[in-house]
């Protein structure tokens, strides 16, 4: 048998070994309920700064040049838009310090961790400018003009002249100024000058300079909607030219008659506007007019600079978007007549 002492300390081991058991629950249970409140809280903060919005719709929001993070931030409070300045400014923080300028289309349930991500990035609003080729520059001026997502004046001081801007699709961002367009055609169509004056090669003769690149070009361009016929009617100005012909160009006229803009609108031309006296009409004054009357499109400059090899001197509509070529005035009778006949036909 255990002596007595014996059992009291196999009864204080047993006890001690409880109490430290119930200890050890007792400090998880502790821990695991920190963990368990911070991952409560964790998740409260990620959904109020993460996931929640009070934004029921999109909305576009201009951050003006020197606007600050508080300026905006309250905006945006008043707005509706963001539960909380303090909030916002923290983000902001996190993401660099500062807003840039620009308008932002904020789609609707955007948080406001994604509403300071964007205006901490730059991530503005942007609208498309897409310019035909073949337009004067007052018509581009128009176009540009009309597009609400655009502000201040188009030409701040004088507008740039015909030839100058080149034709493209433009993504700019929405409350981009629009001086800043022309000048992003300007650059564009400088730096395709520079590319050639640095390529080595030289203009088919008689032209010498980039103006009479260019300025054959806009007729070319005005004269055909067809990329694939372009060599080819640049090829006639050419023969005409190095033949001390008359250019004749009907587009030469438009651009007189119309004060540059380019479009007669469905009116016809008749013989009366031949004899206007301009620098720019080509049925009355040899060579080329003194400046572009259009500006250009790459397919067009392409095809002066590299034209098609050939000997035609005339060329008359076909009734079908293209045109029919002659090499003397006899075959070119024949297709005048013939395009008379369809023209009556319509």
């Amino acid at each position: 048998m255990l002596s007595l002492f014996a059992m009291k300390k196999r009864k204080s081991k047993k006890s001690a070994y409880k109490k430290k058991k119930v200890g050890f629950y007792a400090q998880h249970r502790f821990v695991l309920s920190g963990i368990g409140l911070f991952l409560i809280a964790f998740l409260f903060v990620f959904w109020v700064i993460g996931i929640s919005s009070p934004m029921t719709q999109t909305e576009s929001f201009q951050v003006t040049d020197g606007s600050t993070v508080g300026s905006v931030a309250t905006k945006l409070k008043d707005n509706g838009w963001i539960n909380s300045v303090d909030v916002f400014k923290i983000m902001i923080i996190s993401f660099g310090g500062g807003v840039q300028t620009g308008v932002y289309d904020i789609p609707a349930n955007t948080s406001v961790w994604r509403i300071a991500k964007m205006m901490a990035k730059g991530e503005i609003a942007s609208t498309t400018v897409v310019i035909p080729e073949g337009l004067t520059t007052k018509q581009i001026v128009s176009i540009i003009n009309k597009n609400s997502f655009l502000t201040g004046s188009t030409c701040e001081t004088s507008c740039p002249a015909d030839g100058d801007l080149f034709p493209d699709t433009y993504r700019v961002g929405k409350g981009t100024k629009r001086s800043a367009v022309i000048e992003l055609m300007q650059k564009k169509m400088a730096e395709i000058q520079h590319s050639w004056e640095i390529s080595g090669h030289h203009a088919p003769k008689p032209l010498k300079t980039w103006n009479d690149v260019i300025t054959l070009a806009s007729i070319v361009q005005k004269e055909t909607p067809k990329t694939g016929e372009m060599p080819t009617v640049a090829s006639v100005y050419l023969n005409r030219l190095n033949r001390r012909m008359k250019l004749q160009a009907d587009p030469t006229i438009v651009y007189v008659i119309t004060k540059q803009l380019g479009d007669m609108k469905g009116k016809p031309l008749f013989s009366k506007h031949l004899q206007i006296e301009s620098p720019f009409n080509t049925y009355k004054n040899y060579g080329l007019p003194p400046a572009p009357i259009a500006n250009p499109g790459r397919e067009a400059i392409t095809a002066v600079l590299n034209p098609a090899d050939t000997n035609y001197l005339f060329f008359v509509a076909d009734g079908q978007g293209g045109h029919n070529f002659s090499k003397d005035f006899e075959g070119h009778k024949a297709y005048r007549e013939l395009w008379r006949e369809i023209k009556k036909s319509k």
